[in-house]
C-alpha cells in the first residue's frame, strides 16, 4: 500500500531546457508499489528550464517539488546536491541530473526490492548507455557482465566511469556527516561511490535502465575536460581526495589508490601524445589490460595523427557525435 515516500529522485539542473522534459518523463514514467518524490534544484537556469519544470510542477503538484535558485550557487562551491538531498523524505536516494534520463519504468522498484531485501546494501547500481545530445547511443557503461558485488578496492581503480551517476541509489541515512576525502573530490559521484562501498555493499544489477548524456554544453565533461590543462588539474585534485581517503583508512586500500593514481597519470599521457611511454614501466600493464577498442585508438592517435585531427575539424564543423 502506498503511503510513506521510499525514494527521492535527487536532480540537479541547470540550462536543460532541450534535456529536463525527457528527464521528467523518465521520472513519472516510473512504475512503483510505493510512493516516491522528485526534489528538483534549479540553479538558477538562463534558458527555459524553470519554465519547463513549472509546468510539469502544475501537472505533478504532489510529485514533483522544486527548488528556483535565483543566483547560481555551483559557481559559489555551494553543494547543490545537499542542498537539494537536506529537504529529501524518502529511505532512498536515487540519482539523475537534468539531462540524463532513466529508460525503464521499473527501475525504482527493482532496485529498491533489492536494497529492501539486502540491508547491507549501500548502494545499488546497473548498467546504462552514454548517448549523444540527441540520444543516439555511443557505447554502454557495463561494469561487468552478470550482476555482482563490488569490493571496495575495485569501485575505487574503476574511477567515476565505473557506474553512470543517474543509476546510483542509496540509503538517506548515510546522505549526512561525509568524510572529509569527500568534500576535497573535483567531482561528488566518484567519491560518493567510494564512501558507499566503505559503508557496506555495492550491488551492480547487469540491467540497462539509465542513459547518460555526454556533449552537453556546459556539462561537466564538456568544460572540465576539454583541454589538457583541465585534464591535469582535474588528475591532481583526484589525486589530493584519494590521498585523503588513504588516510581515513589507514592506508588499508593504498594499493588500489596507488593503481588509480596511475591509470590518470596514463591518461594525461594519452592527451599529451606520449604514446611509447605508455607502453613502458608502469603503465605497460596498464597499456596490456585495456580492452581492444581503446588500444586500437591511442594506436590511430599515434600513427595516424593528422587524420584524428582532420577527424575532429569535421566532427565539430558538421556537428557530428
Amino acid at each position: 500500500m502506498k503511503n510513506k515516500v521510499m525514494v527521492s529522485v535527487n536532480c540537479i539542473t541547470y540550462n536543460h531546457e532541450k534535456y529536463i522534459a525527457e528527464a521528467l518523463d523518465s521520472f513519472i514514467m516510473q512504475k512503483t508499489n510505493f510512493d516516491y518524490e522528485i526534489l528538483i534544484h534549479d540553479d538558477a537556469s538562463t534558458d527555459k528550464t524553470a519554465e519547463i519544470i513549472c509546468e510539469y510542477e502544475r501537472k505533478y503538484p504532489d510529485l514533483i517539488k522544486p527548488i528556483y535558485q535565483k543566483e547560481n550557487l555551483y559557481s559559489k562551491d555551494v553543494d547543490v546536491d545537499d542542498l537539494n538531498t537536506e529537504r529529501a523524505t524518502g529511505k532512498y536516494i536515487a540519482l539523475c541530473e537534468g539531462d540524463d534520463y532513466w529508460t525503464d519504468p521499473l527501475k525504482l522498484q527493482k532496485q529498491v526490492d533489492y536494497m529492501e531485501a539486502h540491508s547491507d546494501c549501500t548502494l545499488c547500481v546497473h548498467a546504462a548507455y552514454i548517448v549523444n545530445v540527441y540520444g543516439r547511443k555511443i557505447k554502454p557503461i557495463r561494469p561487468h557482465v552478470g550482476n555482482k558485488i563490488f569490493a571496495i578496492g575495485e569501485v575505487i581503480e574503476g574511477g567515476g566511469g565505473l557506474f553512470a551517476t543517474n543509476t546510483m541509489m542509496y540509503p538517506r541515512y548515510l546522505d549526512t556527516n561525509k568524510p572529509d576525502f569527500y568534500k576535497k573530490a573535483p567531482v561528488t559521484d566518484y567519491p560518493l561511490a567510494i564512501y558507499l562501498a566503505l559503508k557496506g555493499k555495492v550491488y551492480y544489477i547487469d540491467e540497462y535502465m539509465a542513459a547518460y548524456r555526454k556533449g552537453v554544453s556546459g556539462s561537466w565533461t564538456n568544460t572540465e575536460q576539454s583541454s589538457l590543462e583541465k585534464i591535469i588539474k582535474h588528475v591532481n585534485n583526484t589525486e589530493i581526495m584519494l590521498e585523503h581517503l588513504n588516510q581515513h583508512t589507514n592506508y588499508q586500500y593504498e594499493e588500489a589508490i596507488n593503481n588509480k593514481n596511475n591509470i590518470n597519470q596514463f591518461k594525461i599521457m594519452i592527451a599529451q601524445e606520449r604514446f611509447e611511454a605508455l607502453k613502458e614501466g608502469k603503465f605497460k600493464t596498464i597499456f596490456k589490460n585495456l580492452k581492444k577498442r581503446e588500444k586500437t585508438k591511442i594506436l590511430i592517435k599515434q600513427y595516424f595523427p593528422r587524420s584524428v585531427r582532420g577527424y575532429k575539424k569535421l566532427r565539430k564543423k558538421y556537428k557530428l557525435k
